[in-house]
């Protein structure tokens, strides 16, 4: 299976956009694992939002609401979907399912150890977050 994977320098000097980026291994069945990029910002110890984007964007179209829910004392987890962004981009677009958008995400999300978090989606980010997060 064929990958791709855009150098972290093409995302330098972005406009309003600098946060460190993070990365986690994410799995699903049928696929070799794969890097997702997740932006991890604000107090560690603060209440987690979760912001999920849709096609054809990345975290990037958050990072307006990111600075202000740093700003406001909460924590923000938001990924790159696989193939957006700065998560790996598998070449075959026959791999990219509803069921492993799902899986991935899960995958971040439960690695990253989070139980509890606000969910915020927009576009795909709002069947696949709602797959994956638990009503509270």
């Amino acid at each position: 299976m064929d990958v791709l994977r855009t150098p972290d320098e093409r995302f330098d000097n972005l406009p309003d956009y600098p946060f460190p980026p993070s990365y986690a291994v994410v799995e699903t069945r049928g696929v070799p694992p794969v890097r997702m990029h997740y932006v991890d910002a604000g107090p560690a110890d603060g209440p987690v939002v979760v912001l999920l984007h849709g096609q054809p964007t990345w975290s990037f179209m958050y990072r307006n609401v990111i600075r202000a829910l740093v700003d406001s004392g909460m924590r923000v987890i938001a990924p790159d979907n696989v193939g957006y962004g700065r998560s790996d981009k598998l070449v075959d677009a026959t791999t990219y399912t509803f069921r492993r958008h799902i899986d991935w995400t899960r995958s971040l999300i439960d690695g990253l150890g989070l139980r509890e978090a606000t969910l915020v989606v927009q576009d795909w980010g709002g069947p696949i977050g709602l797959s994956v997060l638990p009503p509270p």
